[in-house]
């Protein structure tokens, strides 16, 4: 029977992979060069809205009914910690926040689920779901490394 201390400790190991995995999945090769997988999936889906840079100045913001939030800024309003799991499942589209009104970000993780990765061509044709949190996890790494930018 696990206790809660050990129940604590698989939740902390568990995010601590999950942490592994992005950070491995962020560097892929094309050829001899490597590619920023996180920046890659960064701006094909979300700077048209957010902006190359993360602030929330791309090409479509003005149109939307809210504000683009500074994506730069998420661990500096979060006590300087950046809050890796609550971006994943925003991306992944588990959490709906009020910036977003009523969802108008797209839920990611259907749409990767939908559609093969030119970055994970290698995951076999049933493993979808890998290949989607895959993306995910490089995507929410690429803007682990856009705060303070």
């Amino acid at each position: 029977m696990n206790t809660a201390k050990e129940i604590r400790m698989f939740a902390a190991v568990r995010a601590a992979a999950a942490t592994m995995i992005a950070v491995v999945s962020v560097t892929a090769f094309a050829g001899d060069k490597p590619m920023d997988i996180g920046k890659g999936e960064y701006d094909a889906a979300c700077a048209v809205c957010h902006g190359f840079s993360g602030k929330g100045n791309g090409p479509v913001a003005a149109k939307l009914a809210n504000r683009m939030p500074d994506l730069t800024v998420l661990a500096k309003n979060n006590k300087d910690v950046f809050p890796f799991d609550r971006v994943y499942q925003i991306i992944d589209g588990r959490i709906e926040t009020g910036t977003h009104g009523p969802r108008e970000m797209p839920i990611w993780g259907t749409a990767f689920r939908r559609q093969s990765s030119v970055f994970f061509e290698n995951y076999p044709a049933h493993d979808i779901e890998s290949g989607a949190r895959s993306r995910m996890l490089a995507l929410t790494e690429y803007l682990y490394r856009l705060q303070g930018k």
